[in-house]
C-alpha cells in the first residue's frame, strides 16, 4: 500500500461509512473491515477508528444491531443518528442522513492526541477541516479514488490532503474474499444471538447512505 506513514505516529481512522461503501462499490468490491483495520493498525499506534453513518427512522433496529455490535467489538466507534424524511419541492421523497459535523467534531477533539489522520471519504466538505487540522501540525491522508467514473473523490480534497491513497490500490489487501458466505444474524434458542463474524459485510447494506 502506497502512503506516507512514520515509525510510531499515533494515528486514526475516520471512516465517512456510505461515501466509502459507495467507493468500494464503484470500483466492484466490499470491504472487509476486520482487515482494514488490521492494515493501517500496522502502520502506527492506533488511537482511535471511527466508522459515520446515519440510520433510516424506523428502520428495523434489531436487524441492525448485531452488525454494531460487531464492529464495535473488534476496535470501531460507531457513531449514529436517526436520518431525517422529507419532500422537496418537486415532491421527491428524499431522505438526508449527513454525517459530516460529527465527523468534523472528532477531528478537532481528538487532533491534539494525534499525528496522523486517515480520513476514508472523497466528500469536499472536509477540505476545509483537512487544513484546520494540518494546521495543528497533523498530517491527514485521504483515502478514496479517482478510478472510478466518475472519480469518488473531490478535487479540491485530494490536492488538500498530505498524502492520498488510492482505494483501488488498497483493495487486495482489505476486500472481502467474494467465495465467503456473507454471514447473517442468528437468534439462539434462549433467546441470545449467536456470535456473528459480520468481517466482510459492507455495513452501508444494512445502515443509512448519506445523501
Amino acid at each position: 500500500m502506497k502512503g506516507n506513514f512514520l515509525e510510531n505516529e499515533r494515528v486514526a481512522l475516520f471512516i465517512d461509512g456510505a461515501n466509502l461503501y459507495s467507493a468500494a462499490r464503484a470500483l466492484g468490491f466490499d470491504i472487509d473491515y476486520r482487515r482494514l483495520l488490521k492494515v493501517f493498525s500496522e502502520k502506527g499506534r492506533m488511537v482511535r477508528a471511527y466508522y459515520y453513518t446515519a440510520l433510516i427512522e424506523g428502520q428495523e433496529y434489531s436487524a441492525i444491531r448485531p452488525m454494531i455490535d460487531w464492529l464495535e467489538y473488534n476496535g470501531f466507534a460507531m457513531i449514529t443518528k436517526p436520518a431525517k424524511e422529507f419532500t422537496d419541492a418537486m415532491g421527491r421523497r428524499k431522505i438526508k442522513g449527513n454525517m459530516d459535523i460529527e465527523l468534523a467534531v472528532d477531528v478537532l477533539e481528538l487532533a491534539e492526541h494525534l499525528d496522523h489522520v486517515i480520513l476514508f471519504s472523497g466528500d469536499g466538505d472536509f477540505r476545509r477541516l483537512v487544513e484546520a487540522v494540518q494546521r495543528k501540525g497533523l498530517r491527514v491522508s485521504v483515502v478514496s479514488t479517482i478510478k472510478s467514473s466518475p472519480p469518488m473523490v473531490a478535487d479540491e480534497l485530494r490536492r488538500q490532503a498530505d498524502d492520498f491513497i488510492e482505494l483501488s490500490e488498497l483493495a487486495p489487501l482489505i476486500a472481502r474474499n467474494p467465495s465467503e458466505r456473507t454471514p447473517r444474524p442468528a437468534v439462539a434458542a434462549n433467546g441470545h444471538r449467536d456470535t456473528e463474524d459480520y468481517s466482510g459485510d459492507a455495513p452501508s447494506e444494512h445502515l443509512m447512505r448519506s445523501a
